[in-house]
């Protein structure tokens, strides 16, 4: 049995075992912060040697291609930023410093899973040990809003999951296999004998994906989570576990369901209820965590435009835009951290004037929300007219064109926080101080930001190569 395709999950496990260990005998944390950061060099120079490299292993159950290894490195880097953003916010929960850390790598090691599985149990399996964590860490704050943000997850979590489990049963009874190329060859023989059989399976799969993605009419439960989690969580989950989700999304409707039915249909149309309500409930938000929460419900709709397009183009665009998206929001939630920790409160009120009390902290916020409007020079730009260009070449115009709508309608509700941070006047006139473990994960993900946007080009031609390897079968 060849274990080199998961190697860099085997390696990320035994890293989360070993900074549980070391928490026993390490009295200096920072150490262990360092130990848990430095050890993902592990896991990243193992996923480097998978380049190049593609097959099937493991009884056909994860599947290695150039597609599966993009997502590998994303989701090591955004595991890598969280955990330097929680140096300050961590010492909030002493006690559990060697199990935060261990649960971030735990979840890291779920989504990695998930963007290179291809089988139903794996599927399922990879699910769960990354969103378990998430429901520990959600609670992990020991007030009554993490509490019941750790419940809420929890028990809807576990909703989303039966809902899966029923489709992916469905999927078993018509085909005979767990294997999704298997599925995909099955499917559409199936699909003459029991029409209605089908139907039922993929409106139960688009259902239990559409919570792991915050999708309308599934959304429900991000603002408040989002807003009771610790703040780096919050950014976790926004971001890992969205940009996983999708990834695992986009594998499983190609492979399983190529040329049965008309899914991407179904994604034109929640996306565009889903951009549309999280952009126009944003308006009313007061609280910037609740904000970027509909801020990122909006951008699962964008996200969904890829899926609509179908094919190579519509698949390039959105794995595009999921790179660019992991920096800008990790961007403007490890800058919120900072704030809140200094500030004492979420609330945009209290942004006021921090341009005079944290003029760098004030910019890098900024240029992340200009990221996420999509305004040059900013990757949030290239993303997004990648992902709609997309959409007028695959016919769907009128999504591209709403897309475009919504984009306008969020300028006011990011301008409102720009407006605070520079034109009002500050309550308080003491600086911000931001540690050096946040200000470098803060400075990666706006270089990130700037990058994705100089090297855009080169970074298609990677996502162009991702997308032609999720469809050569």
């Amino acid at each position: 049995m060849d274990l080199t395709p998961i190697l860099p999950e085997i390696s990320l496990v035994g890293l989360a075992i070993l900074v549980i260990i070391l928490d026993f005998f390490i009295r200096r944390k920072e150490t262990l912060l360092l130990v848990a950061v430095g050890g993902l060099a592990v896991p990243a120079l193992l996923t480097a040697t998978l380049i190049g490299r593609s097959g099937s292993y493991l009884f056909d159950t994860v599947v290695l291609d150039p597609y599966a290894v993009f997502f590998k490195f994303v989701f090591l880097l955004a595991a890598a930023l969280v955990l330097l953003a929680s140096a300050d916010y961590v010492d909030r929960f002493r006690l559990y410093d060697g199990e935060y850390y261990a649960l971030i790598l735990l979840s890291a090691t779920g989504m990695m899973l998930m963007a290179s599985t291809r089988e139903l149990i794996s599927v399922y399996l990879a699910l769960e040990l990354a969103t378990i964590p998430l429901a520990v860490l959600a609670g992990l704050q020991k007030d009554a809003r993490s509490a019941e943000a750790a419940l809420k997850y929890l028990i809807l979590a576990g909703l989303s999951s039966a809902f899966l489990l029923y489709g992916m049963a469905i999927l078993f009874g018509l085909t005979g296999t767990t294997d999704l190329v298997g599925i995909g060859r099955g499917l559409p023989e199936a699909a003459g004998l029991n029409r209605g059989a089908l139907a039922m399976a993929l409106v139960l799969l688009v259902a239990g994906f559409g919570f792991k993605i915050s999708a309308v009419p599934f959304q429900f439960w991000a603002p408040d989570v989002y807003e009771g989690a610790p703040t780096p969580v919050t950014a976790y989950l926004s971001v890992a576990s969205k940009v996983a989700g999708f990834a695992l999304v986009l594998r499983f409707f190609s492979t399983a369901f190529a040329g049965a039915l008309d899914w991407p249909l179904i994604f034109a149309v929640l996306s565009a209820f889903t951009m549309t309500l999280g952009n126009v409930v944003a308006f009313v938000q007061t609280n910037i965590k609740r904000l970027l929460a509909y801020s990122s419900i909006a951008a699962a709709g964008y996200i969904m435009v890829g899926l609509a397009s179908g094919g190579d183009l519509g698949a390039s665009g959105l794995i595009f835009f999921l790179l660019s998206y992991a920096f800008t929001n990790l961007g403007a939630f490890i800058a919120v951290t900072a704030i809140s920790q200094q500030v004492g409160s979420d609330d945009i009120a209290d942004y006021a004037g921090l341009a005079r009390r944290a003029p760098l902290l004030a910019f890098a916020l900024t240029f992340c929300l200009v990221s996420l409007l999509g305004i040059p020079p900013t990757a949030g730009f290239v993303a997004k007219f990648y992902l709609f260009a997309g959409a007028v070449q695959q016919g769907i115009l009128w999504l591209a064109i709403l897309g475009v709508i919504n984009s306008a309608i969020s300028a006011y509700y990011y301008i409102k926080v720009v407006r605070a941070m520079y034109l009002l006047e500050p309550k308080v006139t003491a600086p911000v101080k931001v540690s050096a473990p946040v200000a470098l994960a803060l400075a990666a993900s706006v270089a990130g930001v700037l990058l994705v946007f100089i090297f855009a080009w080169p970074i298609i031609g990677v996502t162009e190569a991702a997308s032609r390897s999720l469809f050569s079968r």
